[in-house]
């Protein structure tokens, strides 16, 4: 079952539902199914959603790995750099070279978070207009709905105002 089924028998209910004397067109509804409707409804929440919390959670997996990375990178740029400043003459290269490539490793490292930031920025951005898609479609419905109760009361006040 997805949302839209979901939200039209949540709709039925709410028609189906018994309209309080004098309580300016309050309802009774059982609550029980209501709760079971929002259960399902956040069963069915767009895939989006899931794919964004799966990506948070993935993040933090992503930067510790490429700090790893670069640390590893780092650790190896050192022993090398150790080789080589034992040969006296290549000394300076070795620093060079040593810097290099902790600097590259650097560079992947901000690299690597920045483009992970960004992907979880934009998958974030479609579960929220998603998410806002479906809230305005809940709206809409209850202003419907709500629509549609002022027009039944006002025919059953005309119609008892005639009788």
């Amino acid at each position: 079952m997805n949302i839209e089924e979901i939200l039209d028998m949540l709709d039925e209910l709410l028609d189906r539902a018994w309209n309080l004397p004098l309580s300016g067109g309050r309802c009774v509804i059982d609550a029980e199914k209501v709760r079971e409707m929002v259960d399902d409804i956040r069963l069915n929440l767009p895939d989006e959603i899931k794919q964004a919390k799966a990506i948070v959670k993935d993040r933090t997996e992503i930067l510790s790995s490429a700090k790893s990375e670069a640390e590893a990178i780092v650790r190896k740029a050192e022993e090398r750099a150790r080789v080589m400043i034992a040969q006296d003459e290549v000394m300076k290269q070795a620093q060079a070279k040593a810097t290099e490539i902790v600097t590259q490793a650097q560079t992947k490292s901000k690299e690597i978070r920045q483009a992970s930031q960004e992907f979880s920025d934009e998958v974030l951005r479609k579960a929220e207009e998603s998410l806002a898609g479906s809230l305005t479609e809940v709206r809409q419905t209850r202003q419907a709905l709500k629509g549609a109760q002022r027009q039944f009361a006002q025919q059953n006040n005309s119609r008892s105002q005639q009788g």
